[in-house]
C-alpha cells in the first residue's frame, strides 16, 4: 500500500485525488493533508482519511481546525515549516504538489532532494523553477510525474523511448470558453463566463487561464523544461474534442499520442501510483462513450491558436526563450491579473496586457531561487501598481 501526502488537498484536483484514493482503499492511504485556509472543507476530509498529519495556512487556524476534527489527537502544523513536514517529514511514499502559487516551493524542492517520488499538479512551481526542480529530480533519483494531463500525456508517450528520437511534442487546447468570441467580444466578458469551462471542472484559477489559453502557454514551458525540449519543439493546437491530450513526433516519422476521456482523475491516477496504472480510475464504459468507440469514430480536429485573439502563448513562448527568471515574472503577473479581473477590476483583455507590460519592464535575470521568488514578487507588484495608478487616474 502507498501513502500519500497532499498539500492542496481542498482544491479541485486535491479532492479529485481523494476521489483515487477512495475508490482504492487497498492501494492507497492518507498520510497527511494540507490546505490554505479551507478549515470546514479540510477537517471533512481528515475526518474521512484520518491522516497523522493535518497542515493549515495559518497558525491563528489551527484551534478551529482542532476543534472541528472528529479523532484525534492529530498532529496539526501551519505555515511553511507545516509544508515542509508534509512534504518530507510524515514519511508518505508520495508527495501530491496540488497547491496554487509558490508557497510549497521550499517543501518541494526538499521532497525532490530527498529522493521521494513527486506527482506535480502545480504549474506555478514547474514554471517559474522548473529548471531547478527538474535537474534537481534527475540528479537526486527522485521520481517527478506530472499531473496536468497534457504532460501526463507526453510523458507516457515517452516512456520506454529515447528522448534523443523526439522531433517534438504537442499539447492541445480545448480553446475554452470564448473560442468562437471576436477580439471585440472578448473586451466585455464577465467573470462567471470566463469560469464557465466546456469540458473540464477545475477550480477558479485553471479556469480561468483556460479562457485566456495562458495555460497552455504556461504548459509550453512546463514541458520544456519537463523533458529537455527546447521552445521552439514544443507546440500548443488547439483541439475541441479534448480527446488527445499530448503527441510525440519522433525522428523516423511516428508519432504517438494519447487519448483518454477528459477526466483529471486518470492522470491523478496514473501520477500517484505510477510506473503502475490504477484499474478503472475512469470507468471504461465512459472512455469508449467519449473516444465514440462504441459507434462511430471521433472526428479528431487540430488548428493553431489564434494568437491575436489570445496572445497568451506567444507571451509565454517569449519568456521561455529569454530565460529564467522571465516565467516567474509571468506565471506570478498573470495569477495578479487573474485575481484582479475576477474581482471586477479590470477587463478580460487586460490580463494578457498587464503580464506583457510586467514582462516589459523587469530586468533582473538570475536562476537561483532566491532570483525566482525576487521575479515572482517583481511581477505581482508590477500588476498591482499598474490597476493602482489606472484607479487614481
Amino acid at each position: 500500500m502507498r501513502s500519500i501526502a497532499i498539500i492542496g488537498s481542498t482544491g479541485s484536483i486535491g479532492r479529485q485525488a481523494l476521489d483515487v484514493v477512495r475508490a482504492n482503499p487497498q492501494r492507497f492511504r492518507v498520510a497527511a493533508l494540507a490546505a490554505g485556509s479551507n478549515v470546514e472543507r479540510l477537517a471533512q476530509q481528515a475526518n474521512e482519511f484520518r491522516p497523522d498529519l493535518v497542515c493549515i495556512g495559518g497558525a491563528t487556524l489551527t484551534a478551529d481546525l482542532r476543534s472541528l476534527l472528529a479523532y484525534g489527537p492529530p498532529e496539526i502544523v501551519s505555515g511553511s515549516e507545516g509544508l515542509r513536514r508534509v512534504a518530507v517529514g510524515c514519511g508518505a511514499d508520495v508527495l501530491l504538489a496540488a497547491s496554487d502559487g509558490m508557497a510549497a516551493l521550499h517543501g518541494v524542492v526538499e521532497a525532490l532532494a530527498s529522493g521521494k517520488h513527486v506527482a506535480l499538479a502545480n504549474k506555478e512551481l514547474l514554471v517559474a523553477a522548473g529548471h531547478l526542480l527538474c535537474p534537481l529530480a534527475r540528479s537526486a533519483g527522485a521520481t517527478l510525474v506530472p499531473v496536468d494531463s497534457e504532460h501526463s500525456a507526453i510523458f507516457q508517450c515517452l516512456q520506454g523511448e529515447d528522448p534523443a528520437c523526439v522531433e517534438r511534442v504537442v499539447i492541445t487546447a480545448s480553446g475554452g470558453p470564448f473560442y468562437d468570441l471576436t477580439g471585440a467580444d472578448l473586451e466585455w466578458v464577465t467573470p462567471k463566463q470566463a469560469l464557465r469551462h466546456p469540458v473540464w471542472s477545475m477550480g477558479p484559477k485553471n479556469s480561468l487561464d483556460s479562457a485566456t489559453l495562458m495555460n497552455k502557454g504556461l504548459e509550453v514551458i512546463e514541458a520544456s523544461y519537463l523533458f529537455g525540449l527546447p521552445p521552439g519543439r514544443v507546440e500548443a493546437v488547439i483541439h475541441r474534442q479534448s480527446l488527445v491530450h499530448g503527441l510525440v513526433f519522433f525522428c523516423d516519422g511516428s508519432v504517438k499520442a494519447q487519448l483518454a476521456s477528459p477526466d483529471m482523475r486518470l492522470p491523478i491516477g496514473y501520477a500517484l501510483a505510477y510506473p503502475e496504472r490504477v484499474p478503472e480510475a475512469v470507468a471504461e464504459e465512459e472512455t469508449r462513450r467519449a473516444l465514440g468507440l462504441a459507434g462511430a469514430a471521433a472526428s479528431l480536429t487540430f488548428e493553431p491558436v489564434d494568437a491575436t485573439r489570445f496572445p497568451a502563448v506567444s507571451l509565454a513562448c517569449a519568456a521561455l526563450a529569454k530565460g529564467p527568471p522571465y516565467p516567474a515574472v509571468l506565471s506570478a503577473a498573470n495569477e495578479e491579473a487573474g485575481r484582479a479581473f475576477l474581482r471586477g477590476q479590470i477587463r478580460f483583455t487586460d490580463i494578457c496586457r498587464l503580464v506583457e507590460r510586467a514582462l516589459a519592464s523587469y530586468a533582473g535575470p538570475g536562476r537561483t531561487l532566491e532570483d525566482i521568488l525576487a521575479a515572482d514578487r517583481f511581477g505581482r507588484a508590477s500588476v498591482r501598481e499598474a490597476i493602482d495608478a489606472a484607479v487614481r487616474h
